[in-house]
């Protein structure tokens, strides 16, 4: 179920990238799930064992992607237990900024992070240029576990 203000944001305040990201598709209604919330938050505390290990191997590269991954499903979390179901990367932190940090219940810290590690994430990936560094790959672990944290009192939070 949406909070009131999720609701608002949607439909009285007109444009909005969450809005945009509806209208596209890259944001789906879904019926909202507890079961799924839980799953998404144990997917996320898997990739961030692996990432882990990816470390302690010396696997940079998939270390940093484990870590971005165990991010991405702990945000995932808030969405399936609030109704929706993401399709971009993207549009998952346009979430959270819109319903949750803008409103005082989630500090714009995480959703910059959660930007950041994406855009390293997309570029190791991608780039033919991009090597990533111990110092990111740890940086990114430890991002990963804070992050996972407060996603779960998030969800405490809001029930």
């Amino acid at each position: 179920m949406l909070l009131p203000s999720a609701q608002y944001l949607f439909t009285v305040r007109g444009l909005s990238e969450v809005k945009d990201c509806l209208d596209k598709g890259l944001l789906r209604k879904v019926p909202p799930s507890r079961e799924k919330s839980m799953n998404s938050i144990r997917m996320a505390e898997e990739w961030l064992k692996e990432a882990e290990r990816s470390l302690s191997a010396g696997a940079l590269n998939s270390s940093l992607l484990c870590s971005y991954l165990s991010m991405f499903h702990s945000a995932r979390a808030i969405l399936f237990r609030d109704g929706y179901r993401e399709k971009s990367h993207y549009c998952i932190a346009r979430y959270l900024e819109e319903v949750y940090a803008k409103k005082g219940l989630l500090e714009m810290k995480w959703i910059d992070l959660l930007d950041h590690y994406r855009d390293l994430r997309h570029a190791s990936q991608y780039s033919t240029e991009s090597f990533v560094t111990e110092e990111e790959a740890k940086s990114a672990l430890d991002t990963a576990k804070e992050f996972l944290e407060r996603m779960k009192r998030l969800l405490e939070a809001i029930g």
